[in-house]
């Protein structure tokens, strides 16, 4: 077998890639020799690592699938069969084997590729995926419409092992067994997602990577019970015992599916002659891979967390910048600061340590750190359930995830109004992971709830002061905060606290114009408002709203509203619906993001985009005063 190539750099000029220069869809692919392929795996890898040190983006994960995506293109009819991805981190060998080669190092940028499966983007792209555990639901639900009409088309979910953590993905394993459709699920076992994986299945699945012995005591055992008829249930009973005892393929089995596994995922002429033996048996089928992520790029294999996702390669000669604390940094040094002050504090996350910078928190107070895997709804109600008791816990979660644990936020702990503090990353636009990642809709889902308290500050130092007011507050509090870098104010090192519900003037005007901002929006109002002599709240609270303020400038010619949020039901509405209830009628206007999914690009220029930056705030307000 044809040794892989390994690559110690990613390379800044375009590789030579004869074999895959004319790989324009997966039936050219199939016209190669399975003796070319290898070669074709090695040029996709070094064409990806070229193309993401161009674009940055993720690439960790699509390293580790390499074969896996040639096999699979190789051997079923794609599109007519159809592949689904999970989350879709691992998909850019798949765009670039399916037609968009030359357009990869564009991914991510505004105008350019998505960064994940997009149904819109390409026919090979059969289910639109950027949150993790959803392929088999969505496979299922395309194999139920093949039996249903006889289409003949065959369906693959590709999953990897943390992604398996989640409820949702066991859900549709179930169901799929029960319907008994003809789909093959693969399990991509690299014992990573973004994070380290942890929990129970993560440590059931780490035992297979010794179980071949347990593939040739099965195959051994059938052959010497096979001459035996009348012991027939006496040799499934041996069968299951062995498997039991050696393998995974007891969980699996006992579901409803035919285990084959686990196989070297990088093993191209294996994989080829398993995909090939397994894709027309009936019934549910389950494929364990045991792959590497970030295969054949040497510092990703050593370091698989870091080289998740990379930013673009910087210009030769340019020194790079001391980087400023993001939000996220703030909030994990904020966590640690206060977990010293309080010992009853304990940090909550549905395996984001990295992402939401629970790193420190995590090393310096692991009696109190929990990392629960893909479980945003037990993450909310495992908080739920502590908070019931002596601990205050502290959830730590983006808004885009959150959005899969509202039953949780509105069940278990609001109902029971317990004392639940959730601190909500990426609200607002996200940037190069486009709408799947936005965090857009928080405001609107949680403002709507009895009791909760929602606080959105405007810089750094706001951050910290809101998170501690959330924290001492007895109920559900959260604080929602943007992705990446703020304004740069100062931060002290101290836990204060301000008071809840009063908004903050940051600039008095003369003019008769007030702009109400919300959050991020803060600093392009201020901006914006030299323009007209406005005057400028930092609102700093969304629920509850400063109705003095509010009340104070009713008779103003002119108020505006700004936010970094759906326009309904987000702050604006709020405001609105504060004066229609107070039976007052104010000139408003109110500033958000349109009523549609906005595509991926750069922040500011996705803000540009939708007029919440500081110009597009000045015109709208010129617009409506003229």
């Amino acid at each position: 077998m044809a040794i892989m190539k390994c690559f110690h750099e990613i390379p800044d000029t375009r590789p030579a890639i004869p074999l895959l220069s004319e790989i324009n869809s997966p039936h050219d692919l199939r016209g190669l020799s399975k003796d070319q392929l290898r070669q074709l795996a090695d040029e996709v890898r070094e064409y990806l690592l070229y193309s993401v040190g161009i674009s940055g983006g993720h690439f960790g994960a699509g390293l580790g699938v390499v074969e896996l995506t040639v096999a699979l293109h190789y051997c079923f009819d794609t599109p007519f069969d159809q592949l689904v991805w999970d989350v879709g981190h691992q998909a850019y060998p798949h765009k670039i084997l399916t037609g968009r080669r030359d357009q990869l190092p564009t991914i991510r940028k505004e105008g350019g590729l998505a960064a994940f499966p997009d149904r819109k983007e390409s026919p090979y792209d059969t289910f639109g995926v950027g949150h993790s555990s959803t392929s088999i639901s969505a496979a299922l639900g395309m194999a139920i419409d093949a039996k249903l009409t006889g289409s003949g088309r065959r369906h693959v979910a590709v999953i990897g092992d943390g992604a398996l953590t989640a409820g949702l993905a066991f859900e549709a394993l179930n169901h799929a067994a029960s319907e008994k459709a003809n789909l093959l699920v693969i399990l991509n076992d690299n014992d990573m997602s973004i994070s380290r994986n942890v929990g129970g299945i993560r440590d059931y699945l780490a035992k297979l990577l010794s179980s071949k012995a347990y593939t040739r005591s099965r195959d051994e055992a059938r052959k010497l019970l096979e001459p035996l008829p009348p012991l027939a249930h006496l040799a499934k009973k041996t069968e299951e015992h062995l498997k039991g005892m050696m393998s995974p393929a007891t969980l699996f089995e006992e579901i409803g599916f035919n285990y084959i596994g686990p196989i070297d995922g990088h093993d191209l002429p294996g994989l080829i002659s398993t995909l090939n033996n397994m894709k027309d048996l009936p019934g549910p089928q389950f494929l364990h891979l045991v792959t590497q992520k970030g295969c054949g790029f040497v510092p990703a294999e050593d370091d698989p967390i870091g080289y998740h996702a990379i930013s673009k390669l910087s210009a030769k000669g340019d020194a790079p910048k001391a980087p400023k604390p993001t939000y996220s940094n703030i909030f994990g040094q904020w966590l640690c600061d206060m977990a010293e002050a309080d010992p009853r504090l304990v940090g909550i996350t549905p395996a984001m340590k990295e992402g939401s910078d629970l790193i420190q928190f995590a090393e310096r107070f692991p009696e109190r750190y929990f990392d629960v895997a893909i479980a945003e709804q037990h993450a909310v109600c495992v908080a739920a359930g502590m908070a019931t008791q002596t601990t205050k816990p502290v959830v730590a979660i983006y808004s885009t995830f959150l959005q899969r644990a509202y039953d949780q936020v509105i069940h278990d702990v609001c109902v029971q109004n317990l004392d639940v503090t959730f601190a909500i990353d990426r609200a607002g636009l996200v940037g190069e992971d486009g709408p799947t990642h936005a965090g857009v809709y928080d405001i609107a889902y949680l403002r709507t709830l009895p009791d909760l308290i929602l606080a959105a500050p405007s810089d750094e130092a706001e951050c910290r002061r809101l998170l501690s007011t959330c924290y001492h507050h007895e109920g559900p509090a959260a604080v929602r905060y943007p992705r990446g870098q703020g304004p740069g104010a100062q931060v002290e090192a101290d836990l204060e606290t301000v008071e809840i519900g009063r908004a903050l003037e940051r600039r008095t005007g003369q003019s008769g114009i007030v702009i109400f901002a919300f959050g991020s929006r803060v600093h392009a109002a201020l901006e914006a408002a030299e323009r007209f002599d406005a005057t400028v709240y930092d609102m700093r609270w969304v629920k509850p709203l400063d109705t003095d303020a509010l009340k104070a400038h009713a008779k103003a010619k002119l108020l505006v509203t700004v936010e970094e949020h759906q326009r309904m039901g987000g702050a604006g509405s709020a405001v609105g619906e504060w004066y229609a209830d107070a039976g007052l009628s104010p000139s408003l206007l109110t500033l958000a993001l349109p009523d549609r999914f906005e595509a991926h690009g750069k922040p500011e220029a996705m803000l540009a985009r939708v007029g919440l930056d500081a110009e597009g705030i000045e015109q709208a307000i010129a617009k409506r005063l003229s």
